[in-house]
């Protein structure tokens, strides 16, 4: 990245000009609203979809698969220690995280939101496939799971720039009444992709003995990744850039170093959206990926109801989610992520109590209500982040503040949740943990602006 681009150039890197589809009125990035046809929108809802859900798919495969895997990479480790050992690889690629935000929100914001996310569905999915092709431990030893955490640490860096950057796609694409619904697609498609990924994975364990699924089963879901990948990718490349950065890039604007630029001047804005982001990161891993493990190994569920159970409350969030984005735009940010953090710590506990009871109809609606109250959060944190910070450093600020919370706390979840359980005896121990991220998530919420009013501005 020494070679910086000349950041008037950024609407010179597509063949198309920026003409055809925005007519601005009165300067978009200073409060105008940039006129942009339905179809142009309808096609950049359509691409954020579809490219976020294949990258969250790629890496949400993992997850659902992490007994098989351990069984595959970690043979000679007792089953807890297997488990914990899968679970420390998929929270050591979260480590890369914090360095890909810097990149990509510096690609992002120098050459273009279009840019970096054509580039990172490309390298996510190669590196999903690549798992495919790693020979277990039983033919090649140590180097399995050496090669399966170099690939993930690449899954790492990609996912880094995926969330943030399509969300602000999304947010300076959409209307201003409706930057909310608009951002609420990104969790409905991250929230799809860990749903096919789920099914995937409970037809698979279905279907085939645990020879076969430690055999070559596991890959099936890990080979679909290069052709969705593709797919994504040629869907993205057929889009313009926002109209509010190509009129900023034209205008000569755009920072030189937007990290550098939001660590000196939007410093406090970046720790209170690090608090804010602590219950996404550790409520959507615990309560969306790590779940049927958790109601598997730690409950003893069997697998395939665990799958099933986790199938339904997916279903339900992404409907709720759309719902939960309509109800940011009309009430405020602020308000639906304060009543997020307020039911997760009311009614966390007695939720995952209830788990116990063993009684899969029981199960079902209990991830259903936890689902539900997911997406009061998750929801509203896309539109909340992507208007915290300025044009100029929007991609930067998402990016940074949302990957540094998850690789501290989201990336782990699986992890502490499953040493908490094992250091303390207590199933509940997970349950615990998100009420304490929900309580830091309340007061950094509690002490920032209201930003669904405001129009969207570069400084």
């Amino acid at each position: 990245m020494s070679n910086e681009p000349n950041p008037t150039a950024a609407g010179t890197l597509h063949s198309t000009p920026a003409a055809p589809h925005t007519a601005m009125s009165g300067g978009s990035g200073r409060g105008g609203s940039p006129e942009v046809s339905k179809d142009t929108r309808r096609r950049v809802v359509a691409a954020s979809f579809i490219g976020n859900f294949v990258e969250w798919f790629d890496y949400a495969v993992y997850g659902y698969l992490a007994v098989t895997i351990a069984a595959v990479f970690f043979p000679e480790s007792d089953p807890q220690t297997g488990l914990l050992l899968t679970f420390a690889l998929f929270a050591i690629s979260f480590l890369v995280r914090p360095l890909g935000g810097f990149i990509w929100g510096h690609i992002g914001d120098r050459v273009g939101r279009r840019t970096a996310l054509s580039l990172s569905i490309l390298i996510m999915s190669g590196a999903t496939f690549c798992i495919a092709l790693i020979p277990g431990y039983d033919t090649i030893g140590i180097w399995a799971p050496i090669l399966l955490l170099i690939i993930r640490v690449a899954q790492g860096f990609s996912a880094s720039g995926e969330y943030a950057g399509a969300s602000a796609f999304l947010v300076e694409y959409a209307p201003a009444n409706k930057r909310g619904l608009y951002a609420a697609v990104v969790p409905a498609s991250t929230a799809a992709g860990l749903l096919l990924g789920s099914l995937l994975a409970g037809l698979l364990t279905t279907l085939l003995s645990t020879d076969a699924m430690q055999s070559w089963g596991w890959r099936l879901p890990f080979l679909l990744a290069a052709p969705m990948g593709l797919i994504g990718r040629y869907i993205r490349t057929k889009l313009e850039d926002t109209p509010v950065f190509l009129e900023m890039a034209a205008e000569g604007e755009a920072a030189k170093a937007p990290v550098s630029s939001l660590f000196r001047k939007h410093w406090r804005r970046l720790l209170l959206a690090v608090g804010a982001v602590l219950l996404n990161a550790v409520g959507f891993y615990v309560i969306l990926s790590y779940m049927p493990t958790y109601l598997s190994s730690e409950l003893g569920l069997g697998a395939t109801e665990s799958f099933l159970a986790t199938t339904i409350a997916l279903l339900t969030y992404i409907g709720f989610i759309f719902l939960t984005g309509m109800l940011s735009d009309r009430y405020g940010r602020k308000k639906v992520l304060i009543a997020a953090s307020v039911t997760f710590i009311v009614l966390t506990v007695p939720a995952f109590a209830l788990l116990g009871t063993g009684n899969f109809l029981v199960i079902v609606l209990v991830q259903i209500l936890l689902g539900a109250m997911l997406t009061l959060n998750d929801g509203t944190l896309p539109s909340f982040l992507a208007e915290m910070f300025p044009t100029r450093v929007r991609y930067s600020g998402f990016a940074v503040s949302f990957n540094l919370s998850n690789a501290l706390f989201g990336g782990t979840a699986p992890f502490v949740a499953t040493l908490l359980i094992a250091t303390t005896g207590n199933v509940l121990a997970p349950a615990w943990y998100l009420v304490a991220a929900a309580l830091i998530s309340l007061i950094a919420v509690a002490l920032s602006r209201e930003t669904s009013k405001e129009p969207l501005s570069h400084e």
